[in-house]
């Protein structure tokens, strides 16, 4: 005859073992899933093993002296691993001036030399001061001396007025810009160049 007690450690016994035989089998299958499955392989994908960072929206600020010379925005940005260079896209700059005037220039590609802080801008290029806009395809910044110039072809447009030049050099500090090669231009009777 069997006790209560015994009938229950009986049941307890084969739950244990239930228990036991399901966690082995679970554990079984989930081992057999896990060795038989393959690791999804990504296909297509391109690393540039040239660039060592690459951000969105980067705007920075370059002083001398406490006294700002440029602040720069750009929507990317990658920094390249052997050059101190940053590759820029849409880019936006404003560079000033000693007697506080400011120039916007705007590109969609453009480098910046992280050591230097010089620039280069390219791809429709334009730059505007107060009622003047300038116009090329390429435009070079030389933080030493604060001068901006063009080896491209410009087109200065004033108004109704216009100057057309194969080069250009603006020393931005000293106000005089500098137009060299097959230089053109129409006036307007109201031109005035300063």
């Amino acid at each position: 005859m069997t006790t209560p007690n015994t009938t229950t450690q009986k049941i307890k016994q084969r739950l244990i073992l239930f228990l036991i035989l399901i966690t082995i089998g679970l554990g079984g299958y989930f081992l057999v899933y896990k060795l038989s499955s393959v690791n999804p392989r990504i296909k297509d994908v391109d690393i540039d093993s040239k660039v060592a960072r690459k951000l969105n929206i980067i705007e920075t600020i370059s002083k001398k002296n406490g006294i700002t010379e440029w602040k720069l925005k750009a929507t990317s940005a990658m920094l390249m691993k052997d050059e101190k260079n940053l590759i820029l896209t849409d880019v936006n700059v404003t560079l000033y001036t000693e007697d506080k005037k400011t120039i916007h220039l705007t590109s969609k590609k453009g480098v910046l030399n992280t050591k230097t802080h010089d620039m280069t801008l390219s791809d429709n290029v334009v730059a505007t001061h107060e009622t003047y806009i300038l116009k090329t395809d390429k435009l070079h910044y030389k933080k030493k001396g604060h001068i901006i110039y063009s080896k491209s072809k410009v087109r200065l447009e004033k108004e109704k007025s216009t100057i057309e030049a194969d080069t250009m050099v603006t020393k931005l500090n000293k106000n005089k810009i500098t137009l060299k090669g097959d230089v053109k231009g129409k006036f307007s009777e109201k031109f005035d160049l300063l």
